[in-house]
């Protein structure tokens, strides 16, 4: 029920120049199909005011509304925390009637999370990595909202993120300097696959051969748009994911999925 100008197909610096031009005109990336919201009758419409990039935001959806007979209930996520997704989804649960459900899930979600961290407090100081978080890479950005939360839960220290802030554009001069011990690439979006082609197209480039010859990092790449970039469930699956790469004698395999480790 949503369309999108923005040119996911072309490369990522295509799509970042688009995004940037379009927001500093502040035209809308993303359009509502009102015919087919009328069509369905919505009772509840689930929106985000976190990010204009990532999909249509609730003051769009809250214009929208007046062109609406049914008068869904908008239901206005916009966490920047992992304890403020399990609220977003306990809220959602309850709102539709899954008050059970949506408990035992919220349960689960906290138990797995503490098992990761309660794993990770016995590493010692000095064997967390320095990891530098990428969410995007032409050009680049830090992991933002929960990201670095999730990475010193893994057992790895950020170097270029904080808790519960946005990312935001950085440079290589910023990653080098940061030393890390491991980039951990997962791009706001994207698969595995197609984040893989942004790295090995910077790899032609003299900024990645600069930084790889100054940091002797690992380079680990996960999958962004499953299990990190959405504010759902399935970041404590990505945390899983991340934790077993940063520390593989510690963490056991994660059934959802594993990093790429890029040579």
């Amino acid at each position: 029920m949503t369309s999108t100008s923005v040119p996911y197909t072309e490369p990522s610096d295509v799509i970042d120049s688009y995004v940037r031009d379009h927001l500093t005109g502040n035209e809308a990336l993303y359009e509502l199909d009102l015919s087919a919201l009328e069509s369905a009758r919505p009772d509840f419409i689930v929106s985000q005011a976190l990010c204009d990039v990532c999909a249509v935001s609730t003051g769009d959806v809250a214009v929208a509304l007046d062109a609406l007979s049914s008068r869904p209930q908008i239901i206005d996520l916009e966490p920047n925390t992992l304890d403020e997704v399990f609220a977003d989804c306990k809220r959602v649960g309850e709102a539709l009637g899954f008050e059970s459900a949506t408990r035992d899930l919220f349960n689960q979600l906290n138990a797995r999370r503490t098992t990761v961290s309660a794993r990770s407090a016995a590493i010692p100081i000095n064997e967390r990595p320095r990891v530098a978080y990428l969410e995007w890479l032409l050009p680049p950005f830090n992991g933002g909202h929960w990201n670095p939360e999730l990475v010193e839960l893994a057992g790895g220290i950020d170097v270029l993120g904080a808790h519960g802030k946005p990312s935001s554009t950085i440079t290589w001069d910023q990653v080098i300097e940061s030393k890390p011990d491991v980039l951990f690439i997962a791009c706001c979006g994207f698969s595995s696959e197609r984040a893989l082609e942004d790295v090995i197209e910077l790899q032609t480039g003299d900024e990645w051969q600069q930084m790889q010859a100054i940091v002797n990092a690992r380079v680990l790449l996960a999958d962004g748009n499953d299990f990190f970039s959405r504010p759902g469930p399935r970041l404590v699956d990505g945390l899983e994911i991340m934790a077993h790469a940063l520390h593989p004698d510690v963490h056991p395999v994660s059934p959802y999925g594993s990093c790429i480790t890029v040579r």
